[in-house]
């Protein structure tokens, strides 16, 4: 107990470091990746220093800072989503714009599914992973029981029944959380409030107004909860990234390295794509990088998508100059379909690792088409059954006609596999709304260049004459 005690002490003076950091007005982005060093030492002296009943103690009491925080960002994501969603739709001019912003939002997230689907295959193959290499122990061979239990609720599940299931029978009940589908389903519910919020400002105008301006009353208080929460999230990553690193079983590493190896080669690929496509529109990706890391690393230690939706939509909006519209739907959508590293990469893997004990060729054309179209058509259904990775992998791998026990072998790495798929999830919405806004011509210039020193060259590219009117659009944002 003594060792608990004395642990939670130095948990305790680390949390007052990170305070004073922001007594002293430090960003939010150093504050966050001082919180990051200070869990990643945290845990490893931990994991060095102690036994496993001892770290087990002491976690139990940091996963209060981790968990709590994490639960209080589930607490603000459904008002957030609502909120935000409406009052866009209500400030929109018509329906078109609505589905320009679904429409590329969709195509980009759906497409870059795709795209990773193909890097899981070739770094697989690359790499020469073969599921008879794996061995199974007692608790593998649980987890796959468990998992072949759990293909009956999604074997049957077809794209349209997926559809369907995203309009929600009762919004109140999507509100809670509970349905696997509530981001989804209060996404709709939102936008079709706003829609006819539009309706009645065009038929009663003064009465549309005053709804309106309820609306933005309602978005307003929203928002000052939302930054109260996100003062915490120094705290929140300190504590979850203790938890990763006293909580990983170096043995367990070691020997499942190559699939871990193999898995982040693959996730670093696809994040020098969602760099690539940027570059592509006109949209400076070391700048971007740079502006939304904090975001990455929250998702990295939280390992949720869904919790990760109001940094989204705060760095996207603040950061990036993304119109809150398109962040919105960019962020929403990203949390629950086309995610590049639990919906993409990862069953792209596991059935590569398959396919040479059943005598695949995985580059056969024909097979490997077959599998990059059902992975992002499943990209759907991971929304429609929860779970992420591991339910993706449920729908993927019977559809193609293999064994779903793999999944299980990987049970001791999941979490530290998971940590990487999910910051690439989260990079890909982010990726999905910079680039609509890009396309779309609603990008604004001001917010993205705030508080950067750019080059000549860098100027003339982005179409600024000179300083001074880089100056001029710094003073616009810094108004806004």
């Amino acid at each position: 107990m003594l060792l608990v005690l004395l642990n939670l002490a130095v948990f305790v003076v680390l949390m007052l470091l990170l305070g004073r950091l922001a007594g002293r007005g430090q960003s939010l982005s150093r504050q966050v990746l001082t919180g990051l060093l200070f869990g990643v030492a945290a845990g490893f002296i931990m994991q060095n220093l102690y036994d496993a009943n001892t770290i087990a103690r002491t976690l139990e009491w940091v996963n209060m800072v981790g968990t709590g925080y994490v639960r209080l960002l589930q607490m603000i994501v459904i008002p957030l989503v609502l909120i935000s969603i409406l009052g866009a739709v209500s400030r929109m001019h018509n329906a078109t714009s609505l589905g320009k912003i679904s429409a590329l939002s969709l195509g980009i997230l759906l497409g870059t599914t795709a795209i990773s689907a193909l890097v899981g295959v070739f770094v697989t193959h690359s790499f020469g992973l073969n599921a008879a290499d794996l061995v199974q122990g007692a608790r593998e061979l649980a987890r796959a029981e468990l998992l072949e239990s759990q293909v009956a609720s999604v074997a049957n599940l077809s794209v349209p029944q997926l559809v369907v299931s995203f309009i929600p029978q009762n919004p109140f009940a999507d509100m809670t959380g509970a349905s696997p589908t509530a981001v989804i389903g209060v996404v709709i519910f939102a936008v079709f409030l706003g829609l006819a919020t539009l309706t009645l400002l065009k038929d009663e105008p003064e009465l549309g107004r005053r709804v309106i301006g309820g609306i933005e009353a309602l978005q307003a208080l929203v928002m000052r909860l939302v930054r109260l929460v996100m003062k915490l999230t120094p705290y929140g990553v300190m504590a979850l990234m203790t938890k990763v690193i006293a909580g990983s079983n170096l043995q367990d590493v070691l020997s499942l390295g190559g699939f871990l190896l193999a898995s982040y080669l693959a996730i670093a690929i696809m994040f020098v794509i969602h760099g690539l496509l940027l570059t592509f529109v006109g949209v400076n990706a070391k700048r971007f990088f740079t502006k939304v890391w904090p975001v990455l690393a929250f998702a990295f230690t939280s390992r949720s998508s869904a919790a990760t939706i109001p940094l989204n939509v705060q760095a996207q909006t603040q950061k990036l100059g993304v119109p809150e519209s398109i962040a919105n739907f960019s962020a929403s959508f990203g949390a629950t379909i086309g995610q590049n590293g639990c919906a993409g990469i990862y069953p792209a893997m596991l059935a590569v690792m398959i396919a040479p004990t059943m005598g695949i060729d995985v580059l056969d054309p024909l097979w490997l088409a077959t599998l990059v179209g059902v992975i992002t058509l499943a990209s759907f259904g991971v929304a429609g059954v929860g779970g992420g990775a591991t339910f993706a992998a449920l729908i993927v791998l019977p559809i193609m006609g293999m064994p779903v026990a793999l999944a299980a072998l990987l049970i001791s790495i999941e979490p530290l596999i998971d940590m990487a798929r999910t910051a690439l999830n989260v990079n890909g919405s982010m990726t999905a709304g910079t680039i609509t806004s890009k396309l779309l011509g609603q990008t604004d210039n001001a917010t993205f260049l705030k508080d950067e020193n750019l080059s000549d060259e860098e100027l003339q590219d982005l179409g600024l004459k000179n300083e001074t009117d880089l100056q001029n659009n710094n003073q616009a944002a810094n108004s806004l």
